[in-house]
């Protein structure tokens, strides 16, 4: 029987250390082959330039009072599904961005967050936005 985040290689952007941590396990515990936790976007610079290899994210609003927003229409312009997981809750300019895409808002519960990412996934949310 498979798993719903079967194979799927998840990046978790998250500040919180021991939510990161629950993340983890609940990726990992739903199939995900690669789990690889930042908590800050200066950890995912890569000296080649080569993005990191991920098929999902799960992103914080927030990394230390940074913005992720330009990283999450980064990687929505390349088509990689995504949801967001935040305890911030003015989630206007969210649902202005990123039409159509979840807010996990804190503290969810696991199964959430997981049918989320699943979701996310499965729904061909990976679609790049147009340009103007």
């Amino acid at each position: 029987m498979s798993k719903p985040l079967d194979g799927l290689r998840v990046l978790i952007l998250e500040d919180e250390f021991l939510i990161a941590m629950d993340v983890e396990q609940l990726c990992r515990d739903s199939g995900a082959k690669d789990v690889a936790i930042a908590r800050s976007l200066h950890e995912l610079d890569d000296p080649t330039g080569e993005p990191p290899a991920f098929d999902v994210a799960i992103i914080d609003l927030m990394l230390a009072g940074v913005s992720t927003l330009d990283f999450a229409r980064q990687i929505h312009q390349r088509g990689v599904p995504f949801v967001f997981a935040s305890g911030h809750s003015d989630l206007q300019e969210i649902a202005e961005a990123f039409p159509g895409i979840t807010v996990v808002g804190k503290p969810y519960a696991g199964d959430d967050l997981i049918s989320a990412v699943a979701a996310a996934v499965a729904s061909g949310r990976s679609r790049p936005l147009s340009t103007p």
